[in-house]
């Protein structure tokens, strides 16, 4: 058997401050979720003047970074290189960049999807997130 990391309470809220931090510094309204190794949400928070649809689109980034433990910005590139097929893969739905996972010891912990500012952007604040952890 091998030991497994797991995200504790503390953790999700160092990563939400970390990443809420880092979308304030840029005066970027955004939602921020945080999902465990299954993909299952942890934390959902919404910044004030953040769309609505951001609330759908954050935990679906983060869910897809969990379940693929990479980036969800691969599955953007994969589909706009042309391999549209992609889109019907099963239980996969935040393609878009802005799904960071969790990675230590090699093992994704959970992940965090932002939505709300450019994709680049939501990658940014969730890595920042991710670093508030030391990962």
């Amino acid at each position: 058997m091998k030991t497994k990391h797991v995200l504790e309470s503390a953790d999700i809220k160092a990563i939400a401050a970390g990443a809420e931090a880092e979308a304030l510094k840029h005066k970027w309204a955004v939602t921020i979720a945080i999902v465990d190794d299954g993909g299952h949400l942890l934390s959902l928070q919404r910044l004030d003047g953040a769309a609505p649809i951001s609330s759908h689109i954050a935990p679906a980034k983060a869910h897809t970074a969990a379940l693929g433990q990479r980036e969800s910005k691969i599955y953007e590139d994969v589909i706009n290189g042309g391999r549209i097929s992609f889109l019907s893969a099963p239980d996969i739905q935040g393609m878009l960049e802005g799904g960071v996972p969790i990675m230590k010891d090699g093992q994704c912990l959970g992940a965090v999807g932002v939505s709300g500012v450019k994709s680049n952007e939501d990658a940014q604040i969730a890595k920042a997130g991710i670093a508030a952890i030391g990962l």
